[in-house]
């Protein structure tokens, strides 16, 4: 994670993959993990998010290819879509007064994690602008898979 925080404070790119695995199922999209939300609220510069939603590489290293394993090298000649959502930001000054005021409300604390380590926010209040931020993320993702789906159907 801090590799990825000084990439960002560099402004480079960085690609994450915020279910935290590759999922080859037609499914909704899992619950997202906080690793990325934390890299949004720690950078020093708000990151803009660019979201990004592929079809087909289940065809080109399916999971359960030849006696259920992988194929040693990718199928070719498959077709692979990718479509680009619009970027996303946030405004981390609203997000973090909605997380202060949303966790006098919740039992998030449980003493584990160090206080006031994020802009002088402590663990509850660092866990719900966390989850606000990646439930954002997963919202748009979700939209935007649906709308792919929708679109290939059109095509069809």
């Amino acid at each position: 994670m801090n590799e990825a925080l000084d990439r960002l404070t560099n402004g480079a790119w960085l690609h994450t993959f915020p279910e935290g695995k590759v999922c080859q199922e037609d499914a909704p999209i899992r619950r997202l993990k906080w690793g990325t939300a934390s890299l949004i609220a720690r950078a020093p510069v708000t990151p803009i998010v660019l979201p990004i939603i592929h079809h087909g590489f289940e065809k080109v290293m399916p999971e359960n290819y030849a006696f259920g394993r992988r194929p040693p090298v990718p199928l070719w000649n498959q077709e692979i879509k990718i479509v680009v959502g619009e970027p996303m930001e946030f405004n981390l000054p609203e997000l973090r007064e909605m997380a202060l005021s949303q966790s006098r409300d919740s039992s998030f604390s449980s003493g584990q994690w160090p206080r006031n380590i994020l802009g002088g926010l402590d663990e509850a209040e660092q866990k719900c602008l966390y989850m606000t931020i990646s439930d954002q993320i997963q919202t748009t993702l979700e939209n935007l898979r649906n709308f792919s789906k929708s679109y290939a159907k059109a095509e069809q």
